[in-house]
């Protein structure tokens, strides 16, 4: 083996350099790791400017120094390091370290993307598909998300599994589409897992089968994915793929309720009110009714109607009764019988009331309707 004093080849420099920013063989020292980094970084050795440039971005074996870090990017992006490229790109297109500069992101996106550089691929299916400084196009975006998913990249491999669903710059293909969701699945994605379950819960793309559904459902839901865990609790409450149990479908519905999810919210509201998997509570029903409410779900809506009604969970009060049977027939609730029931024990001056609360309601809460 040479003595370090006799290595002058800048590939043998860098790749001495990862050894120790690794502590592969060698003791770990980041501060030798940069050493090195910069003596093959000083010879053009690309990737040894980018590694180089990422340590200064982190302060690691030298000061941090973002300044420093993009001029080793720009060298080696420079010298067309595909990974510098990409880098750059993004913090052109952020303004992270330089002006922002779009057009100076794009340039740089497509000479990494070019080298099958696979974030770059998957960006640029982003900006074409969203029309993000270009004109939209779904057919460009599902080139370059296909040319990334081809590469395994786990987003990429999800957005063209929804186009191939949607038929967005392609027919469309339940078949197709959940392929790439399971290739994005068996990586752990979420959504892609959520999708598949969806799939194999409407026999979209694949056979129908409810096992197999709620194992998609619970490995998003376990991720914390909420349309899968309202989804999971559903199942449990109808039991379907599982063992019908209410207790396990009120946790479900509590973590989407807990993640905002408005239908799970209402779920748990009913879970409460029957008193079924959690002991009945018509306050907490209230509670959870509201939140969803809030967001516009119409039964919500009218199940808070109807407890402001009946005095149940809340203080019996006929005009927020009004308000919220309104609100939910507009939203497309059939709430004429109720609503007019109210009404009869309404004054006119109750009447204006409740439309002044629902103006405010509206004001507070643009989702409400």
């Amino acid at each position: 083996m040479k003595n370090k004093t006799e290595i002058k080849d800048p590939e043998e420099q860098h790749n001495l350099g990862v050894m120790h920013a690794k502590g592969q063989g060698i003791f770990k020292d980041a501060e030798e790791a940069a050493k090195w980094f910069r003596l093959a970084a000083e010879q053009g050795h690309a990737q040894a400017q980018c590694d180089l440039a990422g340590m200064y971005f982190k302060g690691e074996g030298v000061d941090k120094d973002n300044k420093e870090a993009v001029r080793w990017y720009q060298l080696a992006a420079e010298k067309g390091f595909a990974d510098a490229q990409f880098i750059l790109a993004v913090m052109y297109a952020n303004g992270e370290d330089v002006s922002r500069d779009p057009k100076e992101a794009m340039k740089w996106y497509l000479l990494a993307a070019d080298q099958g550089q696979a974030r770059a691929q998957f960006i640029l299916g982003s900006i074409h598909a969203n029309g993000e400084g270009v004109p939209k196009d779904s057919k460009e975006a599902m080139k370059w998300y296909r040319l990334a998913a081809e590469q395994n990249h786990g987003d990429a491999q999800l957005n063209l599994g929804v186009m191939y669903a949607n038929g967005e710059g392609v027919a469309e293909d339940d078949t197709v589409a959940a392929k790439w969701y399971r290739l994005a699945a068996d990586q752990g994605l979420a959504v892609a897992q959520f999708n598949l379950g969806l799939g194999y819960d409407k026999g979209k793309g694949v056979p129908q089968g409810d096992k197999e559904a709620t194992k998609w459902y619970r490995l998003a839901a376990e991720q914390g994915l909420a349309n899968a865990q309202v989804n999971l609790g559903a199942r449990y409450d109808n039991g379907t793929g599982v063992s019908e149990d209410g207790k396990e479908a009120a946790k479900w519905y509590r973590l989407a309720a807990e993640n905002g999810h408005a239908l799970a919210q209402f779920n748990l509201g009913i879970k409460y009110d029957n008193g079924e998997g959690v002991p009945e509570d018509h306050k907490e029903a209230v509670k959870w009714y509201r939140l969803a409410a809030e967001q516009g779900h119409a039964l919500a809506q009218y199940n808070l109607g109807l407890s402001y009604r009946q005095g149940s969970g809340v203080p019996e009060d006929d005009v927020m009764a009004y308000v919220w049977i309104n609100l939910a027939g507009s939203n497309g609730k059939d709430a004429f019988e109720a609503k007019k029931m109210v009404e009869e024990k309404l004054s006119q001056e109750n009447i204006s009331e409740a439309q002044s609360l629902t103006r405010q309601l509206k004001k507070n809460y643009p989702n409400i309707y």
